[in-house]
C-alpha cells in the first residue's frame, strides 16, 4: 500500500539502562524533541558558558579515535561517525544487542549475503534499527521475504543532511544500488542545521568514556544570513587528530558562536537564557515567520522552536530536491520514509494537525514516491480497544522492538515490491507452484 501524507506519549523506555543513563535518555531526547524545562537544570546559563561546558574529555576521543577499541561509533570525515562494533545492553528483556559493521561502515547483514542488491537503505537510528540486533533489522526481516538482500547504511544521530551526505558518497561506489530508501524521523530535520550535535545533548548524554561517543562535529547545511541562502558546510573537524580540539574551550567557544541553529536549540530548551536576536530575527525575515513574537529581547521559547522547526523544513526541503537530483542523474529510484512516533503519530490518532504538514505537502506537490509509516501506525491502533500508552508498548522500548521493526517492514512490504522491477524473486509472476531459486533477485 502507498501512503500518500503527517506524537505518542513516551513510548515505554528500557527499564533497565546500560551505560549508566544513556540510553534511557537517548529515548528520551529523540522521542521528545520539542521543548522542555533545560533537562534538570537549576537555572539556563549563558550561551558562551554552555559551550564552554560541551567540551569531551581527552580520553574519551582516546577510545572513539581508536580503532581496535570497542565503541558504538567511529570516526567519518564527512559524517563525523558511523557504527562501530559494541554490543551494548538496551534491548528487549535486558538483553545485549550485538551491533556491528563492516568495513564499509552499512550495519551487518545476513539474509543473502553476496548476493546482488537492489535496495540500499539511509537515514537515523530508526533506518540503523537501534536497540535490536543485526539480524533483527526492518531490512533483515523484509530481505528474508523478499529473497535478496537489503543494505543498511543508517546511522544513529544523523540528521536529512548527514544521510544524503553518506548517501551520495556510498552510491557512487560499486555499493550502489538500484533503489534508494530515504528515511526521514522526527527532528532529523533540525539535526541537519547543527555543526555538532554533542553540543546540543551534551548535559544528558553519557559518553561512558568514549564507548557511547558520537555526534562530533560533521557536515551540515545552515543558512548565511548575509544572504539568505541555505549552504552546505564540510565538516570542521574532518581528521582524527583534529578531533581532540573538542577538548579545548576556547576553540569550542570560537567554533559555535555563531551557530544559530545551536543557539536556538539551546534556549528553547531552555538550557541558555541568551539568543541572539539580531541573527533570529533575519532568519525569520528570510524564512517568512511572522515578527510579532521576536520583537522582545526574550522571546518565548515556543516562539523560538517554532522558527526552528521552520529553519528544519526549509532546510530538509532543500535536501530532498538535491536527494532527487542525484538519484535522476543516476538513473536511481528513490522511496522517501517519513516517521515520527514523537509529534505526528499521536496528534493524528488523536485528530490533530501534524507538525510535518509542510514536509508532506511538498513531497505531495513534487510528485515524489513516498511512505508515511504514520498512517500506518494511525491504521493499526483503531483495531485495538487498549490505551494509547499499552498500544506502544507492542512495537517500542525507546526505538522499534524487534516486533516493531518486523511490523514495519511487513507495513512497508507491498510498497516495496510494486516499486521493484523486476519484481523479488517470491513474487515473479509464473503460474507454477515450484519455481527454483538462485539465491537472488530475478534477472
Amino acid at each position: 500500500m502507498m501512503f500518500h501524507g503527517s506524537a505518542p506519549a513516551s513510548p515505554p523506555l528500557p527499564t533497565t539502562v546500560p551505560f549508566g543513563k544513556i540510553w534511557l535518555l537517548a529515548a528520551a531526547f529523540w522521542l521528545f524533541p520539542g521543548p522542555s524545562p533545560g533537562f534538570g537544570q537549576s537555572a539556563p546559563m549563558s550561551f558562551e558558558n554552555y559551550l564552554r561546558k560541551s567540551v569531551v574529555e581527552k580520553q574519551t576521543l582516546d577510545v572513539f579515535l581508536d580503532p581496535k577499541k570497542p565503541s558504538w561509533a567511529k570516526f567519518d570525515p564527512v559524517t563525523g561517525y558511523r557504527l562501530g562494533n559494541f554490543m551494548p545492553r538496551d534491548g528487549i528483556d535486558r538483553s545485549w544487542t550485538i551491533s556491528t559493521a563492516g568495513g564499509d561502515g552499512a550495519r551487518t547483514a545476513r539474509a543473502y549475503v553476496g548476493k546482488p542488491s537492489r535496495i540500499n537503505t539511509y537515514g537515523d537510528s530508526f533506518t540503523q534499527c537501534h536497540q535490536v540486533g543485526d539480524a533483527e533489522t526492518w531490512q533483515e526481516y523484509l530481505a528474508g521475504h523478499l529473497g535478496e538482500p537489503i543494505r543498511n547504511f543508517g546511522m544513529g544521530g544523523f540528521g536529512v543532511y548527514q544521510a544524503y551526505r553518506r548517501m551520495i558518497r556510498e552510491e557512487t561506489t560499486d555499493l550502489g544500488a538500484e533503489y534508494v530508501i530515504f528515511y526521514i524521523w522526527g527532528d532529523d530535520h533540525l539535526r541537519s542545521l547543527l555543526r555538532c550535535r554533542h553540543a546540543a545533548i551534551y548535559q544528558w548524554w553519557n559518553d561512558d568514556g568514549g564507548r557511547a561517543f558520537h555526534n562530533n562535529f560533521w557536515a551540515n547545511m545552515e543558512m548565511n544570513l548575509q544572504t539568505g541562502r541555505l549552504e552546505e558546510h564540510e565538516n570542521r573537524l574532518p581528521t582524527p587528530d583534529s578531533v581532540y580540539r573538542m577538548t579545548d574551550p576556547e576553540w569550542t567557544v570560537n567554533a559555535l558562536k555563531d551557530d544559530l541553529a545551536l543557539n536556538m536549540m539551546a534556549y528553547a530548551r531552555g538550557s541558555v537564557h541568551d539568543l541572539d536576536m539580531v541573527a533570529v530575527r533575519k532568519l525569520a525575515a528570510y524564512l517568512g515567520f511572522p515578527a510579532e513574537g521576536l520583537n522582545n529581547p526574550q522571546p518565548s521559547r515556543g516562539t523560538v522552536d517554532a522558527l526552528l522547526n521552520r529553519y528544519g523544513f526549509a532546510a530538509t526541503e532543500r535536501i530532498l530536491s538535491q536527494v532527487k537530483d542525484f538519484t535522476d542523474r543516476l538513473g536511481k529510484k528513490l522511496l522517501v520514509v517519513l516517521f515520527d512516533p514523537s509529534r505526528v503519530m499521536r496528534p493524528l490518532v488523536e485528530g490533530k494537525p501534524r507538525y510535518d504538514q509542510r514536509i508532506v505537502d511538498f513531497l505531495k506537490e513534487r510528485k515524489y514516491r513516498f511512505f508515511d509509516m504514520n498512517l500506518v501506525h494511525v491504521e493499526d491502533r483503531k483495531n485495538f480497544s487498549i490505551p494509547f500508552d499499552q498500544y506502544l508498548k507492542r512495537y517500542f522500548i525507546g526505538h522499534y522492538s524487534p516486533a516493531g521493526n518486523h511490523f514495519f517492514a511487513y507495513a512497508i512490504k507491498d510498497t516495496v515490491v510494486e516499486w521493484l522491477d523486476p519484481k523479488p524473486v517470491t513474487y515473479r509472476p509464473r503460474e507454477d507452484r515450484w519455481i527454483p531459486f538462485d539465491g537472488g533477485p530475478q534477472k
